[in-house]
């Protein structure tokens, strides 16, 4: 073992620290409002996000990441019943339509989140004990991918957390692809996962209207389509430079979850667009040293789980981003480390952990 891959956590530290920042411009308006604190969301991301995190971090970081192979089918296990705890009557809690959450002794998390470490630490495993042989034949390979992926799917479109589902989706493509798989099965399961997005789409009518917004914002401004006017008009009113450090005019009951998956918006309004494009760099730059820790690590596990752990921040910040410049339709995912949210950070970080410990672990 060796020293750590310093560059990678120089990365997560400065976008943790520009996150936690802009954390405190962007909900101080809403916190105020609700708790009469204009920094309770920053204090409250700090006290149950970052500090859990960072100890989770230098748990994981300490860990071989080779010993989490003997417990993949468990974590299978565990990944199941957490997203089945959402629907036990007193536990389980709603935001929105979504009921995603779990309420245990008055504090909530979100399972969905550590759903997606510990379903890619399952699939690593997996993939790593099978030939390439097996990974490219249909009956060993592909169905009985897409079978397990098809349980976590289906619970996850049950809560209905769509965004999260989309990304435990892509980070898994993205662990079968590296593990060997052909690109027709690839195509196969795209064609299932259109299917399947068509099929939601039939059986819930908002999400036919998000789909109409996403594609003619303007047809309802002050409807279905308020929150992605609104933070479109927040991205647009920051220009170059910025309107300013809390500065944000958005943020006072205009645009909706300010502190949550619209921040990007006030981020762009406040920093303008040098800013947002430093940001955007600083998710490109982390994936492509994460694919680097991939490329060198010893084993194919540790391969793995790095290429799982990148795509996962880096798809999930590409869409976030993309959500509120209207690329793509709005899902609901977070910024990671910078939206609010305890559990995101907690276990975003301890993946942060268990790639460091892959980092120790690679070839010069």
């Amino acid at each position: 073992m060796h020293k750590p891959d310093y560059v990678f956590l120089g990365l997560i530290g400065a976008i943790i620290v520009f996150g936690l920042v802009m954390l405190s411009s962007a909900s101080s308006v809403l916190a105020y409002e609700k708790f009469q604190d204009n920094y309770w969301y920053f204090k409250h991301q700090i006290v149950f996000g970052l500090l859990p995190g960072i100890a989770a971090f230098l748990i994981m970081a300490r860990i071989d990441y080779r010993k989490w192979k003997k417990y993949a089918f468990p974590l299978l296990i565990v990944s199941i019943f957490l997203l089945l705890t959402v629907f036990i009557p007193g536990l389980g809690a709603s935001y929105g339509r979504a009921r995603n959450w779990v309420n245990i002794f008055g504090m909530s998390m979100q399972p969905a989140e550590i759903v997606k470490l510990t379903f890619l630490l399952y699939l690593a495993a997996w993939f790593e004990k099978r030939e390439r042989d097996k990974i490219k034949d249909v009956s060993s390979g592909l169905i009985p991918f897409t079978v397990v992926l098809g349980v976590i799917i289906l619970l996850m479109a049950l809560q209905p957390d769509i965004g999260t589902m989309v990304i435990i989706i892509l980070l898994s493509l993205a662990v079968y692809f590296s593990a060997g798989a052909p690109l027709v099965h690839l195509s196969w399961i795209s064609i299932l996962g259109m299917g399947l997005l068509f099929l939601l789409v039939k059986i819930a009518p908002y999400r036919a209207a998000r789909l109409t917004i996403f594609l003619h914002p303007e047809l309802d401004p002050q409807g279905i389509g308020y929150h992605i006017n609104q933070a479109m008009l927040a991205v647009g009113s920051g220009g170059l430079f910025g309107l300013g450090f809390g500065h944000s005019r958005q943020k006072f009951q205009y645009l909706p979850e300010v502190a949550g998956d619209s921040i990007f918006a006030i981020i762009a309004e406040e920093l303008g667009f040098i800013f947002s494009v430093i940001l955007l760099v600083l998710f490109i730059f982390l994936a492509i040293r994460g694919l680097k820790i991939a490329q060198r690590a010893p084993d194919g596990f540790g391969r793995l789980v790095a290429v799982g752990i990148t795509s996962w921040f880096f798809f999930q910040a590409i869409i976030n981003i993309g959500a509120m410049l209207g690329i793509f339709p709005l899902t609901g995912i977070p910024l990671p480390f910078i939206s609010y949210g305890g559990t995101a950070m907690t276990v975003g970080l301890a993946a942060v952990g268990i790639l460091t410990n892959i980092s120790k672990n690679c070839r010069e």
